[in-house]
């Protein structure tokens, strides 16, 4: 199986949660996928351990992808990184496929010299969102970052930190006053591919707002954003 490839042009390709349509989601392995492919950046999810510290997966809970129902913010790492993901047919053999740290995946996006596009998946405080920023500082990778949320107070407060920080607010509709909002904020947009038009698209860009789209695996569909001037896609699968 390989990616499905698109004539992106100007638009900047994001692989989500990694290469997830070839391998599993939020994994090293999907991170490396990714890496050795022709994407922008890689996308993944962010949250933070019982013990403090941070790690990279999608859902509030692992039983989607695990055999053991546990929530990950109420369950401390050693546990976390104890479980044995399993792939779409219920195979558990791989031993590399566990729930990576932050920097083992910003480490990755640095190796292959992606963007790396994170999403803070909870609310967090403004010393959370510090201690991630002391993360990937450590990892002297910071200036190669777009955060998203769908908390519009996470964007808020890693701006106050990190004034020059790109950040996309997340979305799964469109509204009228979006472009008015975004631009006050000084904030880029990641909204559900289906909710875009070519007359929205020109307004977000005329309110001087990038607009990314998840999650478009469709050909056809990316065409039309590309052809109406998106400046990212996020897929599973599209290259």
């Amino acid at each position: 199986m390989d990616t499905i490839k698109v004539q992106s042009g100007k638009t900047l390709m994001i692989a989500h949660r990694g290469l997830s349509g070839i391998e599993l989601e939020n994994t090293n392995t999907a991170f490396i996928a990714a890496g050795n492919r022709s994407h922008y950046g890689i996308e993944t999810d962010v949250h933070k351990t019982s013990d403090g510290k941070f790690v990279v997966f999608h859902d509030d809970t692992t039983g989607r992808l695990c055999a053991e129902d546990v929530r990950v913010e109420e369950t401390p790492f050693d546990s976390l990184r104890a479980l044995k993901l399993h792939t779409a047919d219920g195979d558990e053999s791989r031993p590399e496929l566990r729930i990576p740290t932050l920097k083992e995946y910003i480490n990755t996006c640095k190796r292959y010299e992606k963007t790396a596009v994170l999403e803070l998946k909870n609310e967090f405080t403004s010393e959370e969102i510090a201690a991630i920023c002391a993360e990937i500082d450590e990892c002297e990778y910071f200036d190669k970052m777009v955060f998203i949320s769908f908390c519009f107070e996470n964007l808020v407060r890693l701006r106050e930190l990190r004034p020059a920080t790109t950040v996309q607010f997340l979305t799964d509709k469109y509204d009228d006053s979006l472009p008015e909002t975004l631009s006050k904020h000084d904030f880029d947009l990641d909204i559900l591919y289906t909710e875009l038009t070519a007359e929205n698209m020109r307004t977000l860009h005329k309110a001087g707002v990038k607009i990314n789209c998840w999650t478009c695996n469709d050909k056809s569909a990316a065409e039309y954003l590309i052809k109406n001037g998106i400046d990212y896609i996020t897929s599973n699968i599209l290259e």
